[in-house]
């Protein structure tokens, strides 16, 4: 996030007093990528996406078990779906370069395995958490996930 903050600062400044760096466009456009694919990377872990859970809330206790894990598992599935299609959509593109920077663009779209790998595995230790966990312990939510400090 500094490195997105400071290239378009950059870029601000570059074309209010110098001429316009070229390549500071490009370089935060790939930085938001990035920053969104981890950031949502990061809500999964903490359990922060969109939600309708009124529904499972309204089952008795052993139902929101069973719809906690069968949504872990369609999530699961999506995800490992990701990674698969992400790599190969990876490779696709390793032929183009970026127009300013010649940058591979592998290196961009890298980001899409990745990200999708992550919340993979915290899907997976989610789903393995809802099935050890007693029928009473049902939380919505990552169980270990903690707020950061505000």
């Amino acid at each position: 996030m500094a490195a997105l903050i400071a290239t378009i600062t950059l870029q601000i400044v570059s074309r209010v007093l110098f001429s316009a760096v070229g390549w500071t466009e490009e370089v935060s456009r790939f930085l938001l990528i990035w920053i969104t694919f981890l950031g949502a990377t990061l809500a999964f872990q903490r359990g922060r996406h969109i939600a309708v859970t009124f529904v499972v809330e309204a089952l008795p206790r052993r139902l929101q078990r069973l719809a906690r894990i069968a949504a872990l598992l369609v999530a699961l599935s999506f995800m490992i779906a990701l990674v698969v299609i992400g790599y190969q959509y990876m490779h696709v593109q390793s032929f183009q370069r970026s127009a300013s920077l010649r940058l591979s663009m592998t290196y961009i779209y890298a980001v899409i395995p990745l990200a999708a790998a992550l919340m993979s595995w915290y899907a997976l230790v989610d789903l393995i958490e809802a099935l050890v966990a007693p029928p009473d312990d049902i939380d919505s939510g990552s169980v270990n996930a903690e707020e950061p400090p505000a």
